[in-house]
């Protein structure tokens, strides 16, 4: 990954203002390689200082010793993949770690000096009650942890998890339970001052995620490493996922990823799906600009405001509570 973080630095000529190591575990390199990535990224870029450096980290990887080295090398901010603080959600979910070690990363974090912590929590699992539910999000209020990534389980074709749901093995939560728990999860947040920036992140003031916004707001990105994804602001790149593949061709100056050039409509749709799961929504005059708006669109969007799931504010267009339970139905249906 250094070699490719050295041969792309043409691509990016702007002040970088976020760092994210995360697409994997990387949690589990040690000082050397993290401190020769990020002196990699410091010697060929153009960072400022305040940036926001984020660690995706598995709750067993936070010990004192990589908490000291982690706040050492720069890293201001950890993304763990905690799930659930349920034993019994994350031996379904078959996780490495113990819902003791989910307890007590937060806390453990939180006194080595991290401040800016988020943690991602599933919802909608199998057996999963609303009550439980709300005990999750409960601990998540207890300790204070600034940021919540939430995430509906989804059952995707020709997965083990499939398979079991189509033998009667499994039996996945309903549409209704799904919604409830997540009213219940956007209710309880609010109510402790939390804000709901997009549809499945929540934070404290002043805690969103730069990084992850930034990709909601279409700004251009590097992704280095077997399947990274890039965005130039008209292209997307796709590094190729398998590990031996990257690496050879890093080596040897062959083609390493597939590109994908986006039309006026791919843009536009990109805009209106991302803008509209977010707090600041999408700017009507600013779609017009990118593709011509349809008759079919604003009649389309006519039906969602008078249904009381899209509001219109000036120019700009939101989504409504109840929108906000179906967000990819509205998105879609006022795609180009």
């Amino acid at each position: 990954m250094v070699s490719e973080l050295i041969q792309r630095k043409s691509e990016i000529t702007e002040k970088i203002e976020t760092i994210y190591l995360g697409g994997g575990t990387p949690s589990l390199l040690d000082k050397k390689q993290l401190k020769q990535l990020l002196e990699t990224i410091q010697n060929n870029y153009s960072v400022i200082d305040a940036a926001e450096l984020t660690l995706e980290a598995n709750p067993d990887d936070i010990l004192p010793e990589h908490l000291v080295i982690w706040k050492e090398l720069g890293i201001n901010r950890l993304s763990i993949g905690l799930q659930s603080f349920r034993p019994e959600d994350l031996k379904w979910m078959n996780r490495a770690h113990s819902a003791e070690e989910a307890k007590n990363c937060v806390p453990l974090a939180q006194k080595m000096g991290f401040k800016n912590l988020t943690i991602d929590l599933m919802y909608g699992l199998p057996n999963l009650s609303l009550q439980e539910w709300e005990q999750n999000i409960q601990t998540v209020i207890d300790f204070s942890i600034p940021h919540i990534s939430a995430y509906c389980l989804t059952v995707e074709e020709r997965t083990v998890l499939d398979k079991k749901v189509a033998n009667g093995e499994i039996k996945p939560l309903s549409e209704e339970e799904q919604s409830e728990q997540f009213q219940m999860l956007t209710s309880k947040l609010l109510a402790n001052g939390y804000e709901q920036y997009e549809i499945s992140n929540f934070s404290k003031p002043g805690m969103h995620a730069k990084h992850n916004t930034a990709y909601w707001q279409g700004v251009p990105y590097i992704g280095i490493g077997p399947s990274a994804h890039s965005f130039d602001g008209n292209n997307r790149r796709f590094n190729v996922p398998n590990n031996a593949k990257y690496m050879n061709g890093i080596h040897s100056g062959q083609t390493i990823f597939e590109a994908e050039v986006l039309t006026s409509q791919n843009k536009f749709n990109e805009k209106l799906m991302t803008g509209l799961r977010t707090k600041w929504g999408v700017d009507l005059k600013e779609l017009d600009t990118i593709h011509t708006i349809s008759d079919q669109f604003k009649n389309t969007l006519e039906d969602f405001i008078n249904s009381n799931w899209v509001m219109k504010n000036k120019s700009r267009i939101l989504l409504t509570e109840t929108g906000k339970l179906m967000a990819d139905h509205i998105s879609s249906s006022l795609f180009a």
